[in-house]
């Protein structure tokens, strides 16, 4: 089939724009070794038993596996954990206090794998670096008390992170970020707000300031493989499909039937769009996009969420010069911010570009507070536009 003008133009378009951010500072961060041990750990796991009883599939679904961990004592969870802490810590409908167990025990292992290559003579000067990177960002993740709901140092990595209770809370937040997130970049020390870690802390702060006895739980959810860099990967939906499956499991997974707001960053809104329509009805009451390539849809409700749907863009977001465009598989459709998507378009004042609607005083963050608050008629619209109608 013979592309009209336009339409050649159009693709031509995307792929500039998508390779000049590609090749102006976006890089990989370089896999490190390529042993997996989760993979490993998957293995010992088929052919193990707990009480003369096989374990199940890992790949079960959420309520058959928490059927499973139910019916087990205390103590044989806690074996399970201490086996197989690469499965337990990873396996969506497992208790969550039982996840952090398994992920504290993972994270130790993985450290002390990684301060044994750091010592001998196998690395590379880069090798070297990577390796005591990964050895802080580990010492990190086992500080004090935190609530490590996912680990996996495979490849780049993943992770998630709950802040809050999830068995007591009564709003449930997710933080989905974007690109080249992994466990180098799961969280920073400087401009804590662009790391997913840093964006769940800031907005639990936000909702604790707008309402001080609010229960609340907040998860910095980087437990899918992100594209890497802003060039082809990202420019198709291939990631965001498989990141969806994982973000369906993790809420079909959640304790109680608190309502859940998902905050989708870049990429992210993709995977978010991605996995709308199999979201679980009623429980998510809100998808909030913001820094958006487009979430794969024409129209909000072509979604197909019962979920309100809110957008937001910074003034100063490099993302606006992506062309808003679907063309044989790249691109990811419509404008989310444009009248004509039908989004609850929000105010994003103050934002710090691209990475920065999580930044202190911004208008963005506040907003964010109120719509997983509920607290929807207290949302500051963009100028001009109605956001809070009809809720």
């Amino acid at each position: 089939m013979r592309m009209s003008p336009t339409s050649l133009r159009a693709l031509l378009a995307l792929v500039v724009v998508f390779i000049m951010l590609a090749t102006t500072g976006w890089t990989a961060v370089r896999p490190h070794g390529s042993a997996d041990p989760r993979a490993v750990s998957l293995s010992a796991w088929s052919s193990g038993t707990i009480g003369a009883r096989r374990l199940p599939d890992p790949s079960a679904a959420p309520g058959a596996i928490a059927r499973f961990f139910a019916s087990l004592t205390a103590g044989q969870r806690r074996t399970l954990a201490d086996r197989y802490p690469l499965v337990v810590g990873n396996l969506d409908g497992a208790p969550p206090t039982l996840r952090y167990l398994a992920n504290r025990r993972a994270l130790r292992q993985a450290r002390d794998t990684e301060a044994a290559l750091y010592r001998g003579d196998r690395l590379t000067p880069v090798g070297r670096r990577s390796a005591d990177e990964l050895i802080d960002r580990y010492d990190s993740l086992l500080a004090g008390r935190r609530q490590i709901l996912a680990f996996d140092p495979s490849g780049t990595g993943r992770a998630a992170e709950v802040l809050g209770d999830l068995a007591t809370a009564t709003r449930i937040s997710i933080v989905v970020p974007g690109v080249d997130t992994d466990l180098l970049r799961f969280e920073r020390l400087t401009k804590t707000y662009e790391s997913p870690v840093g964006m769940a802390r800031a907005l639990y702060g936000a909702e604790k300031a707008a309402e001080p006895d609010a229960r609340t739980a907040v998860i910095a959810w980087a437990d899918y493989t992100t594209p890497t860099g802003v060039g082809l990967a990202a420019s198709t939906g291939a990631d965001a499909e498989r990141g969806a499956v994982r973000l369906e499991n993790l809420l079909a997974a959640l304790p109680g039937h608190a309502p859940v707001a998902l905050f989708c960053h870049s990429y992210g809104s993709v995977l978010c769009g991605v996995a709308a329509p199999d979201l679980p009805r009623g429980r998510v009451r809100d998808i909030t996009v913001f820094g958006s390539p487009g979430m794969r849809a024409r129209h909000a409700s072509d979604l197909g969420t019962t979920a309100h749907v809110w957008a937001a863009r910074d003034s100063g977001d490099w993302i606006s010069d992506v062309p808003h465009l679907e063309f044989a598989g790249l691109g990811h459709g419509a404008d989310p911010v444009s009248a004509s998507f039908g989004a609850r378009v929000i105010s994003a004042a103050g934002a710090n570009g691209h990475p920065g609607y999580f930044a202190p005083d911004t208008t963005s963050l506040a907003n964010f507070a109120e719509i997983a608050l509920g607290h929807y008629q207290a949302v500051a619209c963009n100028e001009g536009t109605e956001c809070a109608g009809g809720l």
